[in-house]
């Protein structure tokens, strides 16, 4: 009888470590992990923030530098406002622009920011004016079509 219960705690211990090993690796992959503290917010607002969610790459010239850290709709503008947490070290021209980019036809979506030439810097909490939301393919292949059509 002994021997029956060692292998169950044996057993149930692995399973809590493989439980443990699943929740870490969501709050890695959710942007939650511990080292999110060393990051500074900045806030926009896109007419589309498609295929965009909490967790997100942020990437400036091909480099993750944050993660999409809210995204909510605006019920006043009818917008998704969009929070980013920028890791410190890196700064952002004031005049940049940001923007909802597609890693391919079949890739996920990912912020960019496109970069400025301004001397300044954003602060955390500012807002990026300039945004240019996501493109949806289906309807670029619709348009497509119907100008194919009409030739």
């Amino acid at each position: 009888m002994a021997e029956g219960t060692a292998t169950e705690a044996i057993v149930g211990g692995l399973t809590l470590a493989l439980a443990v090993g699943f929740v870490v690796y969501a709050a890695q992959g959710t942007g939650l992990s511990a080292g999110a503290g060393g990051a500074y917010p900045l806030t926009a607002s896109f007419r589309s923030a498609e295929g965009v969610a909490v967790g997100s790459d942020v990437r400036l010239a091909g480099v993750r530098i944050g993660t999409v850290s809210g995204l909510g709709l605006n019920r006043e503008t009818f917008r998704a406002d969009l929070t980013v947490a920028i890791e410190q070290g890196v700064s952002v021209p004031e005049d940049s622009a940001i923007a909802i980019s597609s890693e391919g036809l079949l890739g996920g979506s990912f912020v960019e920011i496109l970069p400025g030439g301004s001397p300044f810097n954003l602060a955390p909490g500012d807002e990026i004016v300039d945004t240019q939301g996501a493109l949806s393919l289906l309807g670029l292949l619709a348009q497509f079509i119907s100008t194919a059509g009409d030739e």
